[in-house]
């Protein structure tokens, strides 16, 4: 029978020589390794894979019978002398090219932090996570537990700066046909979007499946993607990117809404308007109305909305939401006007009609019969609109990562799981993602958020379960890992970890990428206060 080259990621001793834990190791369920192959138990696929072949995820390869990992392990150096553009490879067994010094004890701060890029995972469940590393921080002895954590319980949240209208709330989101996701309540200037989800990647057809975890690990990793809207706009999405909405790329975050608008420049107004009008498809103004107008003692102007009177000078629904004026469906401002009141209004009235981001902006002035006219308009109310579009920001998309790690990926840390959720709850550990700082939600568990422009490029990967994989790091004081029970016989030193890599010697990659954080991904990972809900 053939007998395989070692090729499991645990790094635990074979069976003869007797198995920690009194666990007992068996065979796959597909049955045993077949001859020229080597089997990856990374994650429940249990890939056998072909010399000079690659696993399904992409991520682990048959070299002349040996299992490898493609990737290279991703450590972040802080210090302003290491080329941040580069991010050079560097063989761990050249140790006259690794920073100095290496030992925990040489200094308080070498700027050196281990992610979980490239790492390796923690499963099968039973075993410590590939590194758990010691070092200083300003002076303490500080732990660093790294891991990629298979996320099958994950989505993204997607933030699209835009007064366009994309689409109906809980409207399908469409990716290469299959349902990924849905439109999510509009925000302050925004429409949001949430995406994947253990129901979409687990729950429908295998395309479904494939689907949103393609569209999860290429957004995830600042990658462009279409998808549509059911019965709405078809967007063109990017990390950090502007939005593309039906083909047209937005430039404009609104400063605010019509409202709000009104209330911000309205003093800028008085004198050289006579009215104005901010349409929104949320919350027109109309300023000699509103309260600003009032405290400014404007005059009436005897104008007519069309829409539902919130509380002076505030109004719902002048228009169906759509593409237009201040995402209404509306091209011709005028339209949302009522007859003008005779005994307020005046021949010669001035107003102003713009949208919530000045892209949108005409002059009017009464005529005699009280119809509004084009004219052109003033350069000191062109200063104003122009000021409204300075104020706006750039329209982006940010994607967000949500996550839930489970204990399964806990026990890598510690044989107790529910002391680590203790520790992170009671801010004693530090979680980030890549080195970027994660948001731990409030309630059980650990559910945790993380802006992917914050993490270094292409940390995601995937596996074909269908789930996400995604580096987690746990930092925290050595002895407050030491009492929550973690696995101090795995602790190794920086010098160690540095030099061979993961401890269980899971066809690590022989080489190390270093790279500078982020630019916004502040603070460091060993000084940053846990940001808990």
């Amino acid at each position: 029978m053939h007998t395989p080259s070692t090729t499991h990621t645990d790094g635990l001793p074979a069976p003869e020589h007797g198995l920690p834990l009194g666990l007992q190791r068996v065979e796959p369920k597909h049955g045993p390794v077949r001859e020229g192959k080597v089997e990856c138990n990374a994650c429940p696929v249990l890939c056998q894979i072909s010399e000079g072949r690659v696993g399904a995820c992409d991520r682990y390869a048959n070299q002349a019978g040996v299992l490898v990992r493609l990737d290279a392990v991703v450590w972040l150096n802080r210090q302003a002398a290491l080329d941040q553009t580069t991010q050079d490879l560097l063989p761990r067994s050249d140790a006259d090219t690794l920073p100095q010094p290496l030992s925990a004890s040489d200094e308080p701060e070498r700027g050196l932090f281990v992610t979980g890029i490239g790492a390796s995972t923690t499963y099968p469940d039973y075993k410590p996570a590939p590194f758990i590393v010691a070092s200083r921080s300003n002076g303490v002895d500080m732990v660093t537990v790294v891991t990629e954590g298979i996320f099958s319980y994950c989505s993204l949240k997607v933030k699209i700066d835009t007064d366009r209208y994309l689409g109906d709330e809980r409207a399908a989101v469409l990716y290469e046909g299959e349902e990924v996701g849905h439109v999510t309540t509009a925000e302050y200037g925004s429409q949001m979007l949430s995406l994947g989800g253990v129901h979409h990647l687990t729950g429908g057809s295998k395309k479904q499946g494939r689907m949103a975890l393609q569209l999860m690990h290429w957004l995830g990793n600042h990658q462009a993607v279409q998808v549509q809207i059911e019965n709405g706009a078809q967007l063109v999405l990017q990390a950090g990117q502007a939005p593309i909405v039906d083909g047209v790329t937005e430039q404009r975050m609104r400063v605010g809404c019509g409202s709000a608008a009104i209330g911000m420049f309205a003093r800028q107004w008085l004198g050289v308007c006579d009215e104005v009008v901010v349409v929104d498809d949320h919350i027109t103004g109309v300023l000699t109305e509103h309260q600003a107008g009032r405290c400014l003692h404007m005059k009436p102007s005897g104008i007519a909305i069309k829409g539902r009177k919130s509380t002076p000078g505030r109004y719902f629904q002048v228009a169906q939401p759509g593409t237009g004026w201040g995402g209404t469906s509306i091209t011709d401002p005028l339209s949302i006007l009522g007859e003008w009141n005779p005994q307020e209004a005046w021949p010669g009235l001035r107003l102003l009609m713009t949208s919530t981001t000045g892209e949108h902006a005409a002059w009017f002035v009464l005529d005699d019969t009280l119809q509004p006219q084009p004219a052109e308009m003033p350069i000191e109310v062109r200063r104003v609109v122009e000021r409204i579009g300075e104020n706006c920001e750039p329209s982006l998309v940010s994607v967000l990562f949500l996550g839930g790690a489970g204990g399964s990926l806990r026990s890598g840390v510690t044989d107790n799981p529910i002391q680590l959720t203790r520790a992170v709850k009671n801010a004693l550990v530090n979680v980030s993602c890549g080195g970027a700082p994660a948001y731990v939600w409030p309630g059980g568990g650990i559910t945790l958020m993380v802006d992917v422009m914050r993490m270094p490029a292409n940390s995601f990967g995937t596996v074909p379960t269908p789930a996400i994989v995604a580096p987690i790091e746990f930092s925290m004081r050595l002895s407050d890992y030491q009492a929550l029970g973690g696995h101090m016989g795995f602790v190794r030193t920086l010098d160690d970890s540095l030099r061979n890599g993961a401890w269980h010697n899971d066809g690590a990659p022989t080489q190390l990428r270093w790279q500078a954080p982020a630019a916004n991904a502040t603070p460091w990972p060993l000084d940053a206060p846990p940001m808990l809900g």
